[in-house]
């Protein structure tokens, strides 16, 4: 994120980091690492696992509705911007 600053000039959206040992800040992304470990377990070898498998889940993910999102799906919500 080292064009944060122009990211947030081009978006109006404020950009926002979180203090390092402090995963509550970080909810949504502690939740999807969650969701992904159902998949790959912690220590998973990725030279082991095909961009098929990885495609697979990414779908599986971009496509399953989200309490955060008002129940929309983040493809859905991702599409609408």
């Amino acid at each position: 994120m080292s064009e944060h600053k122009q990211f947030t000039v081009d978006t109006n959206i404020q950009v926002f980091f979180a203090h390092p040992g402090s995963p509550w800040e970080r909810g949504t992304n502690e939740n999807t690492n969650g969701l992904i470990r159902q998949f790959f377990p912690k220590g998973t070898d990725f030279s082991d696992v095909s961009k098929r498998e990885v495609k697979k889940v990414q779908q599986l993910l971009n496509t399953r509705p989200r309490k955060t999102l008002n129940w929309e799906t983040p493809q859905e919500t991702f599409n609408k911007l």
